[in-house]
């Protein structure tokens, strides 16, 4: 099963998962990293694992009922529908009966396969699993997780929604595996920010942690509320990326002065390919932050593959930088 951006924010995810549930023995920073990562993998593939996959009309489906994303990136949704239409779809979605109607169906993990499915007509392959609330939400989040492409504010939204839904903080922790004090800080978040402004900011991408943690305590002072307004009155919401959309607002509310890096919305990328098409990478982001995207059908062993020799190319990465520049 091809596994997305399976190297990306190693480290970001690498501390939010040192108290994951899931115990593995932990032999150096970058080792430790990459087992938390695989693990959630298999954490969420287990739920497919050995069942019976069927085709199902998409029209019959329904969205989970917690949402965790803010909208799509209509690129990667693009890329995902040609795929799709090109070679069908490679990976089974995961659905529940629906709890409170009668044949028909609810998505787990696989929301943006049930879109392609609908918009090119075809039917959508899945399992179909009998999930309690819980559970569902444990599988949803950890699959996301795994595949590392939810932004940090898409984390806490979903985990104030869990929390407005009286979940504890143990389910919480579990689903975005992350450990309590990171959940306190996406709540925290969540708590200064008002949904409402979250939502006319947006996913913002390439807006790490903190730096919402800094937007947040710069909302949160009442002589900045009018502020606010001021700045979106004079922003196209429609026109402008949502990254755009944050540094306006921290630029805005930034009273001290202090200088605001502006994160730029459209990543560099470099992409390589397979002679024989069975592997392609992806490469995108920016000088600090990059992530890594492996498809194809030998996509995950390709990327295993990789995982194991980053100790082999790291020291050959520092090597040519040291006889490039002198060092």
């Amino acid at each position: 099963m091809a596994r997305k951006n399976l190297l990306e924010g190693l480290i970001d995810i690498g501390a939010e998962m040192a108290a994951t549930a899931t115990p593995y023995s932990v032999r150096g920073a970058s080792k430790s990293m990459i087992r938390s990562i695989d693990e959630l993998a298999k954490q969420a593939d287990k739920y497919l694992e050995g069942e019976q996959v069927v085709e199902l009309d998409p029209s019959t489906i329904d969205m989970s009922f917690v949402a965790d994303r803010m909208g799509d990136d209509q690129e990667q949704y693009q890329e995902l529908q040609e795929a799709i239409r090109e070679r069908g779809q490679d990976t089974p979605i995961l659905v529940r009966p629906h709890p409170d109607t009668d044949g028909r169906y609810m998505v787990v993990f696989g929301h943006r396969r049930v879109r392609v499915a609908k918009e090119l007509g075809r039917k959508v392959r899945a399992v179909v699993k009998a999930l309690d609330d819980r559970t569902h939400i444990i599988a949803q989040g950890q699959e996301n997780s795994a595949r590392a492409d939810l932004t940090f504010i898409e984390r806490a939204v979903f985990a104030r929604r869990l929390e407005d839904l009286k979940y504890g903080r143990d389910v919480i922790c579990s689903a975005l595996a992350a450990n309590e004090a990171a959940v306190s800080k996406m709540i925290s978040v969540t708590t200064r920010i008002p949904s409402a402004l979250i939502q006319k900011i947006g996913a913002a991408p390439l807006v790490g942690r903190e730096r919402w943690v800094e937007l947040s305590l710069l909302i949160a002072k009442p002589s900045n509320a009018e502020k606010i307004d001021a700045i979106f009155a004079k922003l196209d919401l429609d026109g402008v990326p949502s990254n755009d959309r944050f540094e306006k607002l921290f630029s805005g509310l930034n009273a001290k002065g202090k200088p605001v890096k502006k994160a730029s919305s459209k990543p560099k990328q470099k992409a390589w390919a397979t002679a024989d098409k069975s592997a392609s990478v992806l490469l995108q982001g920016t000088p600090k932050k990059a992530s890594i995207t492996v498809k194809g059908d030998i996509g995950f062993e390709f990327a295993e593959f990789i995982t194991g020799q980053l100790d082999g190319i790291y020291e050959a990465f520092r090597k040519s930088k040291v006889e490039s520049t002198g060092d």
